[in-house]
């Protein structure tokens, strides 16, 4: 150890030093030199583990000048080449595009939503796909078609139909229209037509059924028209008739009314 040794000088050069009394030792000695060994290597093993994990994490992660891995990194945004990416929290973006040649797959085990917002942050459009349904939510859902031609339109009050046919594929299930509890109404300023091509059409109702035409005609035409539960009366009409008619079928397939009388008088009827 350095031992400093403190003494007087005088101007006879010629005299003996003496020895000084005291000698003071100055420098780190004992456990505290251990300690400090001790700390050294300490540091020296993080440092040595800590470059360790560095390279280790920039080959996994195949950090690089121009990204990490496939994914590049560009002035423009950021480009995945090749490959899969898997998002474990919200991804916020301005566009995303898929690969040329390629589509765009978006896998999730639980659902995937999608969330428009306004100026305000408030959500004003979600569409969310679940594993077992597809949910959106929207002020008016609209669907166009390559042409920009709209083919359906919803909002609140009404539903709307683009193309001049809606036809059901299923061809083991029928198309059913219902309003459980209100009216259900069918409206066509160029006509409405019912067609069955290889069956019936049934209307059946609980009150009364009722064809009006305010200014055309109404034309059953089929090649047997039957009425089978109109009331039958029991011969002639006996004392006062007023009140009481009869139907006429003229041979153009008119139906007239004439008052009922003891014998028939459609003959009689220039309606024909």
């Amino acid at each position: 150890m350095v031992q400093e040794q403190y003494v007087t000088t005088t101007q006879d050069f010629s005299a003996p030093r003496p020895l000084p009394d005291h000698v003071y030792k100055i420098g780190i000695y004992g456990w505290r030199k251990r300690c400090l060994y001790l700390f050294v290597l300490l540091l020296l093993a993080i440092l040595v583990v800590n470059f360790a994990l560095t390279i280790w994490i920039i080959r996994v992660m195949w950090f690089n000048t121009g990204g990490m891995g496939l994914l590049e990194v560009h002035p423009d945004g950021v480009r995945l080449q090749e490959g899969e990416s898997e998002f474990l929290f919200p991804l916020y973006a301005n566009e995303i595009h898929s690969r040329n040649s390629s589509s765009l797959l978006v896998n999730s085990d639980e659902n995937v939503s999608l969330n428009g917002r306004n100026l305000n942050g408030d959500v004003t459009g979600r569409i969310s796909v679940g594993p077992t349904q597809v949910q959106g939510h929207a002020q008016d859902m609209v669907i166009k078609s390559h042409n920009d031609q709209m083919l359906f339109m919803a909002d609140g009050v009404e539903s709307v139909v683009g193309t001049g046919k809606l036809h059901v594929l299923e061809p083991q299930k029928d198309l059913r229209l219902e309003s459980p509890t209100r009216s259900l109404t069918m409206d066509a300023p160029g006509g409405v037509q019912l067609k069955a091509m290889s069956g019936n059409i049934e209307a059946a109702t609980n009150m009364d059924f009722l064809l009006q035409s305010s200014k055309g005609l109404l034309v059953l035409d089929a090649e047997t028209v039957r009425m089978p539960s109109l009331p039958l009366s029991g011969g002639g009409v006996f004392g006062n008739a007023q009140g009481l008619y009869e139907v006429c079928v003229c041979p153009s397939g008119k139906l007239v009314l004439s008052e009922a009388r003891v014998t028939s008088t459609c003959s009689e009827r220039q309606d024909c």
